[in-house]
């Protein structure tokens, strides 16, 4: 699996440099345009979910600062480690997709092949479940102050039905898809806010804390290619989600330029990224405990992602595979995509679906694309010019 990964890494940052220089001023413009700080709210909460709220704290620095039982980690310190994983680079894989889906898609049509089409939407759905099996599972650490930590007991099964119920009714509306995702935005910027008071840090804290996120821009080069069989994991996992969320974020690019959305992707994610990051390992070098009013902010917002997450997907394969509200009715919409979720993700509960598997798909996905192009669709990009425009379709 190093060896697929790898691969498809190294693939994507090649398109990527390859799509910038080539058409480094296309000004790309989605069918439904929004304002930068929607596309980047809509991008961010879709993107991401309740392991960006939880990890760091319960698994992620502890692991990291553990050398001697992963020496692999030796080279930086664990804030640079779980920036890395999650933050900058990684998000040119966004990028690339929701350049292609803006761009290039329209003009090619390798995702309306029926069956690259059916093997797509595959992959939407099975990540969504296998998302919501993950938020399952790993809900009594989430929620500690229920239970023993351990047990998953059945409110947690009443709170992930009701999570994906209220994802599939925001997904209803595009209109309540943007509004979440704004709201979820500023919402995690309070419990920055909040955690950051609740910890006591001042100023000279947070910015001797901060620094540490240097580490990762000092090594970069080497979160390129797989650590470890964890970061394999992260790898496998922004692939899997690559294709879908560029897919459904480019039909809100508003017309920035090629170089500009690398820049925006890079750039401002990264920016509550690095905030959150460094306020979450203060409170682990000082051992500060967020039990409590600190966990329970902690886990309102990240169930929130989840649902901004779950929202974006079941909105992009009902579109894709034409199920939507129009056809079928709310109540039919409502009921039926709630029940075959909930199913799925008590099926995928027993983790039997690997992401590593999804990973791997949605690479042949890439290479089957590049492929259809090279010997089919060549023709179709000469229309793309590097000063013209996308228009919205």
């Amino acid at each position: 699996m190093t060896s697929i990964i790898s691969f498809g890494v190294l693939l994507a940052f090649a398109l990527v440099i390859f799509c910038t220089i080539k058409w480094w001023n296309l000004r790309l413009i989605g069918p439904t345009p929004v304002g930068l700080f929607t596309f980047i709210a809509i991008l961010f909460t879709s993107g991401l979910d309740v392991g960006l709220i939880m990890f760091p704290l319960a698994f992620d620095y502890p692991l990291y600062a553990d050398v001697a039982t992963e020496p692999a980690y030796g080279f930086t310190n664990p804030l640079a480690l779980e920036f890395g994983f999650w933050g900058f680079l990684i998000w040119a894989f966004y990028f690339l997709t929701a350049f292609y889906f803006c761009a290039i898609e329209p003009r090619v049509g390798f995702f309306k092949i029926p069956v690259v089409k059916l093997l797509n939407n595959i992959v939407i759905i099975t990540t969504c479940a296998f998302t919501g099996a993950l938020f399952l599972i790993y809900m009594p650490y989430y929620i500690a102050e229920v239970g023993d930590g351990d047990t998953i007991l059945p409110a947690f099964y009443i709170i992930a039905f009701l999570v994906i119920l209220v994802a599939v009714l925001s997904s209803t509306d595009i209109k309540y898809v943007k509004v979440l995702s704004v709201a979820s935005t500023f919402l995690f910027l309070a419990l920055i806010a909040f955690m950051w008071i609740n910890a006591g840090m001042g100023i000279g804290e947070f910015a001797s804390t901060a620094s540490n996120v240097g580490g990762y821009f000092a090594n970069i080069h080497k979160f390129i290619v797989p650590l470890t069989d964890y970061h394999e994991f992260y790898l496998f996992w922004w692939f899997a989600w690559s294709i879908m969320i560029g897919q459904f974020t480019s039909r809100f690019i508003g017309g920035l330029t090629t170089w500009q959305l690398l820049a925006a992707l890079l750039v401002i994610p990264s920016i509550p990224l690095a905030l959150w990051f460094s306020v979450l390992y203060f409170y682990h070098l000082e051992s500060i405990p967020t039990a409590g009013i600190a966990n329970w902010a902690m886990t309102i917002v990240g169930i929130t992602f989840v649902i901004n997450s779950f929202d974006s997907l079941i909105r992009l394969y009902t579109d894709n595979l034409s199920l939507t509200v129009e056809r079928w009715g709310k109540a039919a919409y409502v009921g039926g995509n709630t029940i075959v979720l909930f199913v799925l993700t008590l099926l995928f509960q027993s983790q039997w679906l690997q992401i590593q598997w999804v990973g791997t798909v949605v690479i042949a996905l890439y290479v089957g694309c590049l492929g259809y192009i090279a010997f089919a669709k060549r023709d179709a990009l000469s229309g793309i010019t590097s000063t013209g425009s996308v228009p919205a379709e």
